[in-house]
């Protein structure tokens, strides 16, 4: 199918080319780079009602949209979000709750991690919940709220086995009473996080449950105590309902992608993201004739080739004779190493395919598919990175224009 690259919506579009020094070109639109990552809203929104249908009433849902959610595009994905009932995001640094409020995001926005003392000053004046695992944190932030006379909302994070952020589940309790205790502070959550929770064996889980209990258990009849506990991500809420709590933080999910082989699946849910590229060149291999970087590939019959137009500094695996893509609705395998603006790929039995054809990296043509599964499987990682991993220079293509923001930015804050 020759087809290239669609037209951006400007409302949309995500070029990433502006910048200091960098001047407008001089044309209204300059050509679209021939390789591009596509999200399906529509099918984003398709699997938010799958995942609305399939959780129990009364259930609250926070979306995490950290790292660009995932790839998607933050905005995009956190405006659909809100729009089928998400109560909360969640990002993982500062500057990406920032772009949220400049986006014209209002809904609560929890930062994951530790916080710096630099940054309490803006979460304060941007209104964004943070998470503490520590006192010495949580005091400040009591400061900095009292001089400014507005509340400052955090969730306590406990850790019960990730090693990572929060405070011990065995002195979670006398800081839970601590934080409780300081003035202009509103604890607003308890939350964990499991290790284990999308695999078949849910013993860890079911430990770190219990000790998330255990943390909790002078707290259960307190009036005081916080309004949210939640402790599972997407392989939880799919296969711990015992564990869901107050609210889920959903990522992977709602993008259509598992976050492991054997967890429960929803029917019906599918992938959002696509990569595609049109072909560059097509070229004759002659028996002896060698292709790419190292002379990976050595043809001993003749072979046909196309070239696509990007390689592995824009987020494909760099590998070698291994994987391929979809072109004509066939499997064209990848031959010699993947080069970092370019990658080549065996058409053979695609006699038909010419250069501009559209070529499928990740996604579905025809009735064939590549997934993010397959994808870290020749990578050797998990699907997580292989969806994180798309680089800014491939230009994000929405196929629907997500709902418009429903407030204008905030002022900057002159903390």
């Amino acid at each position: 199918m020759r087809l290239g690259p669609p037209a951006i919506d400007p409302r949309t579009r995500d070029d990433r080319r502006s910048g200091p020094g960098l001047s407008e070109p001089p044309l209204a639109a300059s050509p679209r780079r021939p390789a591009w990552v596509e999200i399906d809203l529509a099918q984003l929104s398709r699997n938010w009602d799958l995942i609305n249908q399939a959780k129990p009433p009364g259930l609250r849902v926070l979306a995490v949209v950290k790292d660009e959610a995932y790839g998607h595009g933050a905005l995009a994905a956190a405006q659909t979000a809100l729009a089928h009932g998400a109560v909360m995001l969640a990002t993982a640094t500062l500057d990406e709750a920032l772009a949220l409020r400049a986006g014209g995001i209002r809904a609560p926005i929890l930062l994951f991690g530790a916080r710096p003392e630099a940054e309490l000053p803006w979460c304060l004046e941007y209104d964004l919940v943070c998470c503490v695992g520590d006192l010495a944190t949580a005091r400040r932030l009591a400061e900095l709220a009292t001089a400014r006379g507005k509340p400052a909302v955090v969730h306590l994070e406990i850790d019960t086995g990730m090693s990572r952020y929060g405070v011990r589940w065995t002195a979670a309790a006398p800081l839970l009473a601590q934080l409780a205790s300081l003035p202009a502070l509103e604890l607003a959550g308890v939350m964990t996080h499991f290790a284990m929770s999308d695999e078949a064996d849910k013993t860890f889980a079911h430990e770190q449950r219990a000790r998330f209990d255990q943390a909790l258990a002078a707290w259960t009849a307190a009036p005081s105590s916080p309004a949210l506990r939640h402790l599972c991500n997407s392989g939880g809420f799919l296969d711990l309902p015992e564990a869901h709590g107050d609210m889920v933080r959903l990522g992977i999910l709602p993008l259509g992608v598992y976050p492991s082989a054997v967890c429960r699946r929803l029917p019906g849910l599918a992938p959002a993201m696509s990569v595609r590229a049109a072909v560059a060149t097509v070229r004759d291999l002659f028996p002896g004739d060698t292709v790419g970087y190292g002379m990976r590939y050595r043809a001993t019959t003749r072979r046909r080739l196309a070239v696509l137009p990007l390689g592995y500094a824009d987020g494909f695996p760099r590998v070698r004779n291994q994987g391929h893509v979809l072109l004509a609705g066939r499997r064209a395998p990848i031959l010699g190493g993947v080069a970092m603006d370019a990658m080549m790929v065996d058409v053979t039995e695609a006699p038909e395919v010419r250069p501009g054809d559209e070529a499928v990296l990740l996604g579905r043509q025809a009735d064939e598919e590549i997934t993010a599964h397959d994808v870290a499987r020749w990578k050797g990682t998990v699907s997580y990175e292989v969806m994180t991993a798309w680089r800014a220079r491939l230009p994000r293509v929405y196929r629907h224009t997500p709902p418009a923001a429903t407030a204008s930015p905030p002022p900057r804050p002159q903390p």
